[in-house]
């Protein structure tokens, strides 16, 4: 995969981008190296500018430029995507949001609370604590709310909380012409219309530009339990995950870690579990209610074959318990140093998450590349990272068959191609593959009428279309690059 030739931004355009925000513009060559780059395989693809902007005005100014000059714009949060989500496709401005991080208003009576799209959840969560209150939604990295609306992140507490789909009250955006909409008001639900602020939920930056949004709270638990268990395989322990669903356990988080996983994290974060799968699991609740789900749960994992219960009651357990789950991605990286990971996910019905995880568990292992599987289970998602040697061909093309087996077993399984990691750049074909033609035809009319010029993430969840601009764009993109360029660096923490 490679950039074609493509011409400077117009001076106009950065003669008025330079008025407008005076040095928080910048087309310094190592600025916009790291706006080219997030954690996936790709090669580097970096704009030609990059504009930080403070306020929702501010943006709305640059989006009208943008339009005005036809020039292509990528949004820019934390940049831990893991699918090409905010790489410059076709050059032009990469606009960072992180300085754009106030809450503007917690409504504690009313369980929201409205924040900038720079906010992180874990500084929500410290300005929520002598409230009482949580933002539940965990994708592992301290990702921006605005980041997680656009690629419709979810996580480990996603069995009991749900997705950024479900806790999404409204937002307020920028359309690809510059005018600010906002898609619904604070009511806890509404019939009013088209639903606008599910069809900005997951559009990767592709229909709009999020300025403000309004997220859903949940009261602090009185009582956390968390454990760790050890079985003797796969199925079994994925097993036991479906049997706890079924039966309407209100689990707060049940995560899956393989032996290689287990492995990894025993090396990085010294945890000094036995090399078996794992679950995870997390309990909210009143007291006696968590002491009832954790009869239930333990009575299954001991039918299933589960190891005695390693309970973490103290807030500093589960805090460095769950800090290990985060880390499995780069624990997994000093498994095969110098390596890159090939990440993909996806999603089945929880009735056939056992068959999957386990047909892909021998898959990886018939293949001969090291690749620890982790997931949540709970809600029938689960991740591969495939570490490979980014130098050899030979490596990420069969790293990229494995993605490609995997997504056809969960499409088998009535599943999906990604639970929440987002199609991006990298998995626009296995889009077609689930929904048919004519579905994506219709996501497509929307982003035409949308985005006619094809300005905003030109080159995401679509195979590539250059944006109809003077400013040059690649020719020919392809939704499914054979041939990944090694990238300059190993990848930064989100």
């Amino acid at each position: 995969m490679s950039m074609t030739s493509r011409s400077p931004l117009p001076p106009d355009f950065l003669h008025a981008l330079g008025q407008l925000l005076g040095e928080r513009v910048s087309t310094s060559p190592s600025v916009c190296a790291h706006h080219g780059r997030d954690e996936s395989i790709f090669e580097a693809l970096p704009p030609d500018a990059v504009a930080y902007a403070r306020t929702r005005d501010e943006v709305v100014a640059i989006v009208r430029l943008c339009h005005q000059h036809r020039v292509p714009l990528v949004p820019y949060g934390a940049g831990s995507s893991l699918e090409g989500h905010t790489l410059a496709a076709s050059g032009g401005l990469t606009l960072n949001l992180q300085q754009m991080d106030r809450i503007i208003a917690i409504h504690a009576d009313d369980q929201c609370a409205t924040v900038q799209p720079g906010v992180t959840r874990k500084a929500l969560n410290a300005a929520l604590r002598d409230q009482g209150l949580f933002f539940p939604i965990d994708p592992g990295a301290d990702a921006t709310i605005g980041g997680m609306c656009a690629t419709r992140a979810s996580g480990t507490n996603a069995v009991r909380y749900g997705t950024m789909r479900d806790n999404v009250v409204n937002l307020t955006v920028v359309t690809a012409d510059g005018e600010l909409i906002t898609t619904a008001r604070r009511a806890r639900k509404s019939a009013a219309g088209y639903d606008l602020t599910r069809m900005f939920v997951g559009s990767e930056g592709t229909l709009g530009v999020i300025v403000e949004a309004t997220v859903r709270l949940y009261p602090l638990p009185e009582s956390v339990m968390a454990a760790v268990c050890a079985f003797p395989d796969i199925h079994s322990a994925v097993e036991v995950v479906a049997q706890t669903i079924q039966l309407g356990v209100p689990i707060a988080r049940c995560e899956f870690v393989d032996t290689v996983a287990i492995r990894a994290l025993n090396l990085y974060s010294k945890t000094g579990l036995p090399e078996q799968p794992h679950l995870f699991f997390e309990f909210h609740g009143s007291e006696p209610g968590v002491r009832e789900q954790v009869a239930v749960v333990q009575a299954l994992a001991q039918d299933g074959g589960g190891a005695q219960f390693q309970w973490s009651a103290t807030p500093e357990e589960r805090t460095r318990l769950w800090e290990a789950r985060h880390n499995v991605y780069f624990a997994a990286l000093q498994l095969r140093p110098g390596c890159r990971s090939v990440v993909t996910d996806v999603c089945v019905p929880i009735s056939r998450l056992a068959d999957c995880v386990t047909a892909t568990a021998q898959d990886l292992q018939q293949s001969g590349i090291l690749a620890p599987i982790v997931g949540h289970v709970g809600d029938g998602n689960f991740h591969v990272q495939m570490l490979v040697d980014a130098a050899q061909p030979a490596e990420v093309e069969q790293a990229e068959a494995l993605n490609a087996r995997l997504v056809q077993r969960a499409l088998a399984m009535d599943g999906t191609c990604t639970g929440e990691h987002g199609v991006g750049l990298h998995k626009q074909g296995f889009l077609l593959d689930e929904l048919g033609a004519p579905a994506v035809a219709v996501m497509r009319q929307i982003k035409q009428a949308m985005d006619p010029h094809n300005l905003l993430n030109p080159g995401k969840i679509f195979p590539f279309t250059a944006p109809s601009t003077a400013h040059a764009a690649p020719q020919d993109y392809p939704a499914h690059p054979d041939h990944l360029a090694r990238p300059d660096t190993e990848p930064q923490a989100a």
